[in-house]
C-alpha cells in the first residue's frame, strides 16, 4: 500500500510538473500563480546566468562576456534569461573571448554632452539607432544608458555621460536616445534616478534638495523621457535622497514614477547591494543588480515575516515577466554578432560633425584652406580622448587621432613634432606598462600629462609652418569628480604652451587654433583671447577626429551650440560653494560617524539657481552662455508669430541665411513669465528647433510648440504646478543671452496641476 502511495505521489508531482504553463505575452498572470517563492525571489535578483530546474540550479557560461549583468532565466516556467550592458557611449563587452581568434569590438560614438551640443533630436535617435542595433547582434537585451543627470556643477566625473545643465533639453535628447535603441526591440536604462551629480562618496552621498529643485531642474528631464520615449528600464541611484536612499525610496519610485508619469517598465537598482533589500523591493525596485544570493535569501525572509506582502512581491515580478516577454532572448533572436561596424563608424562621424561647437573665430581664422603645413601641438593629438573611463567606456577597434585625421584631410604636419609627440607616448605606455605589469586597462585608461616644448624650439617651428593647431585634453569618468587645479584649470605647463605658441606664431602674423578634446567644462576666459580660433569636439567618439578635420577644411559648417554655460570662474556656479572638488578622502564612507559637508551629504542650497538660471537672472559674466555656438556664415530671425491652441500655443520664426556659405542654425526659444507670484528666471528654455541646411539666401519657417503645464513652476506650498495667467515674453535666442527677435504671448487663464507632496527634506 505504501508502495502504491508513492507511486501515486509521484505521479501527481510529474504531472503538475507536466501542466506547468510556459510564459507568453498572455499568460503572465497563469505563470505569476505557478511560480515558488524561491523563483518569484530569484527572478527579482540579478546574477550569474543560470537556470532553475525543478528547484535546482545549473551553471551555464556567460552568453556575452564583458556585459554587466543579467536576469535569471527559470526554464520550468519558460522565462528566459536577460543580458544586460553598458554604457551610454555605445555597447560596452570585451572585445576577445577565450578561445576565439574572433574580435567583438563596439563602436565608440560621441559622448552625451557632444550629442546635446547638436540640438538635434533627429539626429541623436538615427545614431542611436544604429547604436541599438549593436546590442541587437551581441545578444544584448538592455543597454544601460542613457545617463542623464543634469549638469549641476562643472566639475561632476560623470558629466560627459549626461547631456545638458537644462531639463528641457536634457530630456528631449534622452527621449531622442531611448527612441532611437529600442527601436531595434532591445531596451534601455535611463539613469541614474535620482540626483547622482557628483561622484565623491556616491554610494552614500545624501543630496539635500527642496521639492521645487527637484521637480523643476532634476527630475524634470526623466519625467519628459518617460512620457516621450516608453524607456523599458530605469536604473535608481546609489546615493541618498533628503535622508533615503533613492533606491529604497517608495514616493521617488513608486508615487512621481508611476503613478505621476505613468511609467510602466522594470526599475533596477545601480550595481551593488544595500542591506535594504526588501526596502527596496518594496519600494519599487524590480530587480535587484549586479545580484548576489544573500538578496535573494532577504527577499525571501520578508515575505515569510511580513515585511513586504506578498502582493508587494507579485507586483514586481509582474513587472518582471513583462519586461522578459518585451527582449530578443524570449524571442529566440538569432543575433550575429556581426553588425556592420564600419556604416555605423560613419553614422559616429556624421553624429560628430553635426554637433561641434566653434567657440571663436577671430577675423574668419577657420575654415583653413587646405594643404598647410601645420605645427600640431599637445599630446592630445596623438592620444586623442574619444570618451570617458568606467563604464562609459567602448571597447573600439581603433580611436583616430588628430595627427591621423589631418594628415588624411591633406594637411603637412611638421614631421619633427610629430614624432616628438608619437615618442612621448610610446614612451609613457612603455613605463606603464612596466610599472603596473598591465599596460591600460580596458576600463578605459588614464590621460597623458602634457609635455613641454622649448621656446626655441617654438620660435622655430613658427618659421617653418604656416598655422599652429594645439590639442588640449581631458578625461574623467566613473568614481571620481574633476579637481579645480590642473583640470578645470589649465596646468602651467598647457597654460605656457598656449602663451609661447600665440607669441611665435603672431609675431609672424600666423593663426593659432584651439581643439578642446575635453569630456567637461574648463576655465577658458583667461586664455581664449590668445588664440584665433577654438573647436570644440568634447569626446567626440572613435571617428571624432575626422569630424574635426572635416570642419578645420570647411567641408562641415558648424552648428553645435553649448549644452552648458562656461563660466569665468569656477566660483561663479553657485553650486560650487557646495561641491566636493578638493576632497582627497575615501571614496566610499558607509558608516561614517562625523559626516562631513560635501562628502557624507550635500545641501542644493542654490535651489531652481543652477546653469544659465542664475547667469542669466543674476546679471552674472560668463565666457561663454548657455547655447552658444558660432557658424561660418550668419542667419538672421525674422517674422516671429505665435497662435493659442488648445493646450498652449505654437511659435514660429524665420530664419535665413544671410551669409556666404552653405549652414544649419538652432533657434532656441526662451519664455519669460507674468511678473508676481514664485520668483522666477529671468528665461527659461521652453523648445528649440534646428534648420535643415540651408544655402546662402534660403530661409525656412521653424515651429515649436509649448504646452501650458510646460510653462508651469511648481509651488510647494501648494504641491502643484503652476501657469500663471498673463503676458509671456517669447524669446527666440541664438543662445541664453542673444535674444534675435521676440513675441507675446497672453494666457487667459490660470492653470493648475496637483501633485502628491512627497519628497520633502527632512525637517531639522
Amino acid at each position: 500500500m505504501k508502495k502504491v502511495l508513492l507511486t501515486l505521489t509521484a505521479l501527481c508531482t510529474l504531472t503538475g510538473l507536466l501542466a506547468q504553463p510556459k510564459l507568453t505575452k498572455d499568460n503572465i498572470d497563469e505563470v505569476l500563480a505557478a511560480m515558488t517563492l524561491q523563483e518569484k525571489a530569484t527572478l527579482l535578483v540579478g546574477g550569474a546566468r543560470a537556470a532553475i530546474v525543478n528547484g535546482v540550479t545549473s551553471g551555464v557560461a556567460a552568453e556575452v562576456p564583458g556585459a554587466a549583468g543579467n536576469t535569471r532565466p527559470i526554464e520550468r516556467l519558460g522565462i528566459t534569461g536577460s543580458v544586460l550592458a553598458d554604457g551610454p557611449a555605445g555597447l560596452r563587452i570585451n572585445p576577445t573571448r577565450a578561445n576565439d581568434s574572433k574580435t567583438y569590438y563596439a563602436t565608440g560614438f560621441p559622448v552625451g554632452t557632444l550629442l546635446a551640443s547638436s540640438w538635434d533630436t533627429e539626429m541623436v535617435e538615427e545614431m542611436t539607432q544604429a547604436m541599438g542595433n549593436e546590442v541587437l547582434e551581441y545578444g544584448v537585451d538592455v543597454l544601460l544608458a542613457p545617463g542623464m543627470n543634469i549638469h549641476r556643477n562643472p566639475l561632476c566625473g560623470r558629466n560627459f555621460e549626461y547631456f545638458s545643465e537644462d531639463p528641457l533639453l536634457s530630456g528631449k535628447m534622452a527621449a531622442a536616445y531611448v527612441r532611437g535603441i529600442q527601436r531595434n526591440g532591445v531596451g534601455t536604462s535611463i539613469k541614474h534616478y535620482a540626483l547622482n551629480n557628483q561622484e565623491t562618496n556616491r554610494s552614500e552621498n545624501d543630496a539635500r534638495v527642496s521639492q521645487r529643485a527637484l521637480r523643476e531642474i532634476y527630475l524634470k528631464n526623466f519625467e519628459i523621457a518617460v512620457k516621450e520615449s516608453d524607456p523599458w528600464t530605469v536604473m535608481s541611484s546609489y546615493n541618498q535622497l533628503n535622508g533615503e536612499y533613492t533606491q529604497q525610496k517608495f514616493d521617488l519610485l513608486t508615487t512621481v514614477l508611476r503613478d505621476e508619469w505613468g511609467f510602466k517598465g522594470i526599475v533596477m537598482t545601480d550595481w551593488g547591494n544595500k542591506a535594504g533589500t526588501v526596502k527596496s523591493a518594496k519600494a519599487g525596485n524590480d530587480l535587484m543588480e549586479p545580484g548576489n544570493q544573500n538578496e535573494i535569501d532577504r527577499i525571501i525572509a520578508g515575505v515569510e515575516d511580513g515585511t513586504i506582502s506578498r502582493e508587494e512581491l507579485d507586483r514586481n515580478v509582474r513587472n518582471m515577466l513583462e519586461y522578459i516577454v518585451r527582449t530578443p532572448h524570449f524571442k529566440h533572436y538569432k543575433y550575429s554578432n556581426k553588425p556592420d561596424l564600419k556604416a555605423h563608424a560613419a553614422v559616429a562621424r556624421k553624429a560628430a560633425g553635426e554637433a561641434i561647437v566653434l567657440l571663436r573665430n577671430e577675423n574668419k581664422t577657420l575654415p583653413l584652406a587646405g594643404g598647410e603645413k601645420v605645427a600640431l601641438y599637445g599630446v592630445s593629438s596623438v592620444d586623442f580622448v574619444a570618451g570617458g573611463t568606467g563604464s562609459g567606456n567602448v571597447n573600439k577597434a581603433y580611436v583616430v587621432t588628430m595627427e591621423e585625421a589631418m594628415t588624411k584631410a591633406g594637411f603637412q604636419l611638421d614631421p619633427k613634432l610629430a614624432a616628438f609627440y608619437r615618442e612621448h607616448k610610446a614612451y609613457d605606455k612603455a613605463t606603464r606598462e612596466l610599472t603596473a605589469g598591465t599596460g591600460w586597462s580596458t576600463w578605459g585608461g588614464s590621460k597623458l600629462a602634457e609635455t613641454v616644448i622649448p621656446a626655441p624650439a617654438i620660435n622655430q617651428e613658427a618659421k617653418d609652418n604656416d598655422v599652429a593647431v594645439v590639442v588640449i585634453g581631458r578625461n574623467a569618468g566613473e568614481g571620481a569628480d574633476r579637481r579645480m587645479m590642473d583640470d578645470f584649470e589649465l596646468t602651467a605647463v598647457e597654460r605656457a604652451l598656449l602663451q609661447n605658441v600665440s607669441a611665435a606664431y603672431h609675431a609672424l602674423g600666423k593663426k593659432v587654433v584651439v581643439i578642446l578634446n575635453i569630456g567637461g567644462v574648463i576655465e577658458t576666459n583667461s586664455w581664449k583671447n590668445l588664440v584665433d580660433a577654438i573647436l570644440l569636439p568634447w569626446s567626440p567618439g572613435q571617428e571624432g577626429a575626422n569630424a574635426v578635420a572635416d570642419i578645420l577644411l570647411g567641408k562641415i559648417n558648424p552648428s553645435g551650440k553649448l549644452p552648458m554655460t562656461f563660466p569665468i570662474n569656477f566660483m561663479d556656479h553657485p553650486s560650487s560653494a557646495n561641491f566636493p572638488y578638493n576632497y582627497t578622502g575615501q571614496p566610499n564612507r558607509r558608516g561614517v560617524r562625523t559626516p562631513l559637508k560635501d562628502i557624507d551629504y550635500t545641501d542644493y542650497a542654490e535651489g531652481i539657481w543652477v546653469g544659465y538660471r542664475h547667469f542669466v537672472t543674476r546679471g552674472v559674466e560668463v565666457s561663454y552662455p548657455f547655447g552658444f555656438g558660432l557658424s561660418y556664415t550668419t542667419f538672421t530671425y525674422s517674422k516671429p508669430a505665435v497662435k493659442a491652441v488648445a493646450d498652449g500655443f505654437e511659435a514660429t520664426v524665420t530664419v535665413t541665411n544671410s551669409g556666404s556659405v552653405a549652414g544649419r542654425e538652432v533657434v532656441e526659444l526662451y519664455v519669460s513669465a507674468p511678473a508676481g507670484g514664485l520668483e522666477k528666471p529671468t528665461r527659461e528654455l521652453k523648445a528649440f528647433a534646428k534648420t535643415k541646411l540651408l544655402a546662402p539666401g534660403e530661409s525656412q519657417v521653424l515651429t515649436m510648440k509649448v504646452s501650458a503645464y510646460e510653462l508651469a513652476s511648481f509651488n510647494e506650498a501648494a504641491s502643484a504646478w503652476e501657469t500663471a495667467a498673463g503676458p509671456y515674453t517669447l524669446g527666440f535666442g541664438a543662445s541664453a543671452t542673444d535674444i534675435r527677435t521676440t513675441a507675446l504671448f497672453k494666457l487667459k487663464a490660470a492653470q493648475k496641476w496637483p501633485v502628491h507632496n512627497v519628497l520633502a527634506p527632512e525637517t531639522k
